[in-house]
């Protein structure tokens, strides 16, 4: 889609700011090739409901297939790159206080060069114990098997510590956010000038919070994102625009530089 052009007043604000929060969903990991939840329930996954496979129950009930899939999902996302927005994100950090949350459970963040506050769905890349919650140390080279096709059911590794079942990383249906995450996502909105909500409709509660804490604390907040979505008349700013499109202007209008557009 062609670039429209930032609103001069947003330019202006992003010149002035020192504490910038950036708050990305699954818009922004699409622009790299990432599928989001259900478009990645192809193929062999096809037939298979999401809430046979990211529940509690569904993990009591068959952990081989659960793990096969998250591991499957894991892979998919080694094959993409960041894109632009990824990499504006973390250039833009050498030169204002830059905070990322997410609601992706992918890893984009990082290999541009990020430091991610909160993960605020978890991640396919932190596993950890069902039972003692001890962190998983696995070997990436596990996912060269699944490069072209996937597994119907992987049993999943052992806890070193206690034996059991390794779990998948992300935040399931019927699952609370992580504790920390929330806390660290609540600081950083609370305490920002500028909060960029980027490829998130930001409609799902308690995530949704972010933004209006962000707005009553005083921060200006903008929208990015190619559709209007029902936080859109919240918002200051809401740019239509995506996240490799836009936040690589940003970016270089808070480090000073004139943006290509």
């Amino acid at each position: 889609m062609a670039l429209i052009q930032p609103d001069p007043a947003l330019l202006d604000v992003v010149r002035s700011v020192e504490r910038v929060t950036v708050f990305s969903g699954a818009g922004m990991s699409a622009e790299s090739g990432v599928p989001t939840f259900r478009d990645a329930l192809t193929g062999l996954w096809e037939r298979f409901d999401p809430t046979e496979l990211a529940t509690p129950q569904a993990w009591e009930k068959d952990p081989a297939l659960v793990w096969a899939w998250y591991e499957w999902r894991a892979a998919l996302v080694r094959r993409v790159q960041p894109n632009a927005g990824h990499r504006a994100v973390a250039e833009w950090a050498d030169t204002a206080e830059v905070t990322v949350l997410t609601q992706n459970v992918d890893d984009l963040h990082e290999r541009a060069g990020s430091t991610v506050a909160a993960h605020l769905h978890g991640s396919l890349y932190a596993p950890r114990c069902c039972l003692c919650g001890l962190a998983a140390d696995l070997d990436d080279a596990r996912f060269a098997d699944l490069r072209d096709e996937p597994a119907e059911r992987i049993t999943p590794p052992s806890c070193e510590s206690c034996t059991a079942p390794v779990r998948p990383g992300a935040v399931w249906f019927g699952e609370e956010l992580p504790a920390d995450a929330w806390q660290a996502s609540v600081d950083a909105v609370e305490h920002c000038d500028l909060m960029l909500v980027v490829g998130t409709s930001a409609v799902v509660y308690p995530a949704a919070e972010l933004p209006l804490r962000a707005l009553r604390a005083g921060a200006t907040v903008v929208e990015i994102n190619p559709e209007p979505t029902d936080l859109s008349s919240a918002v200051t700013h809401s740019w239509r625009a995506t996240a490799a499109q836009a936040l690589p202007v940003l970016a270089a209008v808070g480090q000073g530089r004139s943006p290509r557009m």
